[in-house]
Parts: structure tokens; C-alpha cells; sequence
């Protein structure tokens, strides 16, 4: 899905530079957060994946700040379904045996990349999902020859607002759609699940609260789409300001004269 940064000038997704920082001064503002659920993938594959839920921070005088879901996998056997669905990060193309006609989603402007085209025959492997960092990489006909290798997907961008750096935002990998032995593309750094490595096997699923993508699913009918990873939004205060009051469980740590407050889940901070 869609990454966005303000903390200490490390970039958003897509390219983008950090953002403005928010200064709340007002005793008592509720702030409330909404954390995204990864999108389900496909249980037949020539259907796209679903796009995952947007991240949200908002609050009286606030801006809404809005991390958009990572858009969905293409299927497999063309179709209208086989290109990837757009989204904070755009998903992966579906295998197609005959031509290079299915697309990577787009990416949402300074949050996310696109994800990868499928492969020209003989390989036709899937297009990997794009990550917060890079964009998804396309199904590759020749490596091995035959039958070629799906899409790696994108990676995601490192950020050090919990005290260490953690990547967050990786794609998932496409999948080798066609039925030979043939390989797989891996999910992107920072949570994107793994392909399927046979015909019959299902995507890895995105680790939850990276908001990673999802690995496709081989093109068996019997076959499933990863699940996307859900989420995750972290607030860093100043501890002398802090006040303690929250909903939904964050979990809470300090580094430095900061505190910090991860939410693995929807909650809400009041100043």
C-alpha cells in the first residue's frame, strides 16, 4: 500500500521527500487512526486480487493524512481482469500466453510505484507488485530459457521513527503462470509475500503491519492469491508532552526524548 513519512526528512513513497510535519498545540485534540486491512487475494486465478483499505490520521484541525491501499494482482488467462489494479502501490499483471498486453497498476503520486507488465512469450510470468520503494519488475521471458520467470516485486522504503530502521511497503512477487518448472519472483524488502513456485501453489502472504503485498497465485484453477499485509501507522511525540491517552492498544516505546506509538491496529491519541 501507499507509505508516507514526515519523521526526521526520510522519504515518503513513490520517490516522494518527507512531508510537513504536523504541530498540534491544543490541549485535548483527539486524534484518530484508522489502520488498513491488506486486500484478500484471488481464490481463482483468473480474477484480480482486491485492493486493500486505505490508512488514515484525523483530528479537528488536521488535514486528513490518507495512506491509500495497494492496488490488486492481476488474473491470470487475459480478460478485463488481468492487468493490475491501481492503488497506493500499483498490483502486478496477470500471465498472458500469447503477447505482452497486460499492465502493472499505477501508484499513487509520493506514496507508491507501479507494479510490473507480464512477460512475452514463451515465459508469460506475471508481473511483480510494486513496493513503496520501487517499482514491481516485469515477467521476464528469457532467464531461465525456457520458459522465462515472473516479476520480483518492488521493494519498500526504510524508515527509523521506532528507534531502528525497519522496511516497510515491499510488493509482492508474481507468479510463473505457465506450467513449467520454472521460477518464481519474490516479494520485495519490507514484508511482499513470495509467488507461488508451482502452477498449483498459492501467493505468500505480506507481513502484517508492513503493509507488504501479496505473491500471486499459480495459474491452476486451483490456486489462491496471497493476502496482502495490513497496515501500520506510528505517531512520535515529544515525551513531555505526552499524555498518555489512547484507545485501541498501541503499542508504546520511547527512544531518545520521544515516545512512540505504533498502531497495529485502529485507535485514537488524545493531546
Amino acid at each position: 500500500g501507499g507509505y508516507r513519512s514526515s519523521f526526521n526528512n526520510e522519504s515518503s513513497g513513490g520517490g516522494g521527500s518527507a512531508e510537513t510535519k504536523y504541530s498540534i498545540t491544543a490541549k485535548g485534540t483527539l486524534i484518530t487512526v484508522t489502520v488498513g486491512g491488506g486486500g484478500n487475494g484471488s481464490t481463482a486465478s483468473p480474477s484480480r486480487g482486491a485492493n486493500g483499505s486505505d490508512s488514515s490520521i484525523s483530528g479537528s484541525g488536521l488535514t486528513t493524512i490518507t495512506s491509500t491501499g495497494g492496488g490488486g494482482g492481476g488474473g491470470t488467462a487475459g480478460g478485463p481482469f488481468s492487468s493490475g489494479a491501481g492503488g497506493g502501490s500499483g498490483g502486478g499483471a496477470g500471465g498472458q500466453q500469447n503477447s505482452r498486453i497486460n499492465s502493472g497498476g499505477p501508484g499513487t503520486a509520493n506514496q507508491g510505484f507501479a507494479g510490473g507488465l507480464d512477460a512475452i512469450t514463451p515465459g508469460y510470468g506475471a508481473g511483480g507488485g510494486g513496493g513503496a520503494g520501487a517499482v514491481g519488475a516485469d515477467g521476464n521471458p528469457s532467464s531461465p530459457s525456457p520458459p522465462g520467470s515472473a516479476g520480483a516485486g518492488g521493494t519498500g522504503v526504510a524508515s527509523t521513527i521506532t528507534g531502528s530502521s525497519v522496511t516497510r511497503g515491499g510488493g509482492g512477487g508474481g507468479a510463473e503462470t505457465n506450467f513449467y518448472a520454472a521460477a518464481r519472483g519474490l516479494g520485495g524488502a519490507g514484508g511482499g509475500g513470495n509467488g507461488a513456485a508451482s502452477p498449483a501453489g498459492d501467493g505468500g502472504n505480506g507481513t502484517a503491519n508492513t503493509g507488504g503485498g501479496a505473491g500471486g497465485g499459480g495459474a491452476a484453477q486451483i490456486s489462491n492469491g496471497g493476502n496482502g499485509g495490513k497496515g501500520v501507522v506510528i505517531l512520535r511525540i515529544p515525551t513531555s508532552a505526552y499524555t498518555g491517552t489512547t484507545t485501541g492498544s498501541p503499542t508504546v516505546t520511547t527512544s531518545g526524548t520521544d515516545t512512540i506509538l505504533q498502531f497495529n491496529d485502529s485507535g485514537s491519541y488524545t493531546t
